[in-house]
């Protein structure tokens, strides 16, 4: 039982597929990946994203999205973000969280102000709706982290972690829990490596951000959901555990943040 708490459903590349999801989502059942969730990064996904957790979603695959703008998006489309449309769009049974947003200085540090801004307002959305929040951090560990605490931010996860264990430690402080995707099996990534020996494993949570960052022994192809029990073998060897455990222990946290809104 696996869960991948982070994945873009509508992105996939479907080549080897035909073209068809439901490749994909049969894929993701064989392998035993009974929850996903898709991420929304604009509101312009917001309908496709929605048809596809209701059309694949069953008994025995649990698909829910969340609804947020990520920060690599235009000025305009970030400004977009309002507290009010956010809660509007995401207060749905099927929306678990908001996001995903954060701060993302790699790509960009002229909108700075909006990200940050843009960051906030999702906070607040978050804990007006009573869901978790979904952060993307890169190159802007400092910031994302004083923001959030600043505005009071709790039980989100800390998406795709590529810092190091100071900075999941006060991330853990806030109540988040850390998502490691496949970057955590790659041989240059020695301090994510080192965060997650040093994890909590009750607050540890896996995702392929698919179709980006294949895991290893997948590094280089098209990432899909179905790849996930790669993430979780990496961490079993870590662990001295199997990769069975550790997808049951990251299904149960996931379980756990959510039911903390309900």
């Amino acid at each position: 039982m696996f869960t991948d708490t982070h994945c873009h459903l509508n992105r996939l590349d479907l080549t080897k597929y035909d073209g068809q999801l439901s490749g994909a989502i049969a894929a993701m059942k064989e392998a035993n990946v009974t929850r996903a969730m898709a991420i929304m990064c604009d509101f312009a996904e917001y309908d496709e994203i929605a048809s596809i957790v209701s059309t694949y979603g069953d008994e025995t695959l649990n698909l829910g999205m969340s609804v947020g703008i990520h920060p690599c998006e235009d000025i305009g489309v970030l400004q977009s973000a309002t507290v009010e449309r956010l809660v509007e769009t995401a207060d749905a049974e099927h929306v678990w969280a908001i996001g995903e947003t954060g701060l993302d200085y790699y790509w960009s540090t002229e909108n700075k102000k909006e990200q940050q801004a843009s960051l906030a307002r999702h906070v607040h959305a978050s804990q007006s709706l009573k869901k978790p929040l979904v952060v993307h951090m890169r190159d802007a560990k400092e910031d994302t982290i004083d923001i959030l605490k600043a505005e009071g931010a709790e039980h989100g996860i800390i998406h795709c972690f590529t810092e190091d264990w100071e900075t999941a430690k006060r991330a853990l402080d806030l109540g988040f829990y850390i998502s490691f995707s496949g970057i955590v099996s790659f041989k240059s990534a020695q301090m994510i490596q080192d965060a997650a020996r040093k994890m909590p494993k009750d607050r540890i949570l896996i995702e392929t951000d698919s179709p980006y960052l294949a895991p290893v022994p997948k590094r280089g192809r098209p990432n899909e959901p179905a790849y996930v029990p790669y993430v979780a073998n990496y961490l079993a060897d870590m662990y001295g555990c199997s990769s069975n455990e550790v997808g049951a222990l990251t299904a149960k946290n996931f379980e756990n943040l959510l039911a903390q809104y309900h």
